[in-house]
């Protein structure tokens, strides 16, 4: 058992590193493969293919999560953050574990990817290498995109649109109108969930210089961010029901997102806001696989 800073729990080996892969995160990586891979018709599904993008999309989560605990805990910017358990940062696993970790997680993506492109094509190669690179670069190298404000853009880049299309190029080799509209409330829902994550540590980032873009809009402005982010979800699960009916039941799905929207228009900082994170993988979770299964009806 290792024990934390503060005395209060002990965290087991091997739950230690569940915990620092950030499980509430993980439906960012299930969601755009569900819904990508569903657009297609499911007596034509190639579920080998489905589930190696699923290994790809979660593989790339954990590594980032993992990365994410490594950069930031070398910089000493997780020492006084809340939230989900900072290896590095409370001193659970060494700096070199948590890189090795992240490394192994790439290169268990970058294999399941390479038999991807084998089987579908290998052009697939070109944005897994920069999948690959925007997970570690987030908050790591010497200039991290997440701390200069451009973390939310790049999750609905790449837990948006490249999973979502993607998922959808290997099963046919061919991308549908509705793949890229499916993907923006895909990728929205990426982005509330960073948000989410992001307005909860507001104040530590501010401390340890870290300018994300919860911290550059400022408490207030970043929650509209937030609220913005679902009403984009709202709009782009209309747009799919345009070509798809039933997809629109996934608006029932945003309900789940009301308290932490009331949350986020809140007084509430810092711990307070911690229910946030959980709500919005909720969300995130049940509009989405609500979404993909819409999509997959006639």
């Amino acid at each position: 058992m290792t024990q934390q800073p503060d005395g209060s729990a002990s965290i087991g080996r091997f739950e230690k590193w569940v915990k620092g892969a950030r499980p509430r995160t993980l439906p960012a990586a299930v969601v755009p493969v569900l819904v990508g891979t569903l657009l297609v018709r499911p007596q034509e599904i190639l579920f080998s293919r489905m589930a190696l993008a699923g290994v790809v999309a979660l593989s790339l989560q954990i590594g980032t999560n993992y990365a994410n605990d490594y950069s930031d805990g070398i910089r000493g910017s997780d020492e006084v953050r809340v939230g989900p358990v900072r290896l590095v940062g409370q001193k659970l696993a060494s700096p070199r574990a948590v890189k090795t970790a992240a490394l192994l997680s790439f290169s268990l993506a970058a294999l399941a990817g390479l038999v991807l492109c084998a089987l579908s094509s290998w052009w697939l190669i070109l944005p897994g290498v920069a999948a690959v690179g925007a997970g570690w670069l987030y908050t790591g190298g010497p200039k991290p995109y997440g701390y200069l404000g451009l973390g939310e853009l790049f999750v609905f880049l790449f837990f948006g649109v490249v999973a979502t299309v993607g998922s959808t190029f290997v099963q046919h080799r061919s991308i549908p109108a509705v793949a890229w509209i499916a993907a923006i409330p895909v990728g929205l829902l990426a982005t509330a969930l960073l948000e989410a994550n992001n307005l909860r540590d507001i104040d530590g980032d501010v401390d340890s210089a870290k300018r994300t873009l919860a911290v550059r809009l400022g408490r207030a402005r970043a929650s509209w961010l937030f609220i913005a982010s679902y009403i984009g979800v709202a709009f782009g699960v209309i747009a799919c029901g345009v070509v798809r009916p039933w997809s629109l039941l996934a608006l029932l799905g945003l309900i789940l997102a009301i308290p932490s929207c009331q949350l986020a228009l809140s007084e509430a900082r810092g711990k307070a806001l911690l229910p946030m994170l959980q709500a919005a993988g909720r969300t995130q979770l049940v509009v989405g696989v609500v979404l993909a299964v819409g999509l997959a009806l006639p």
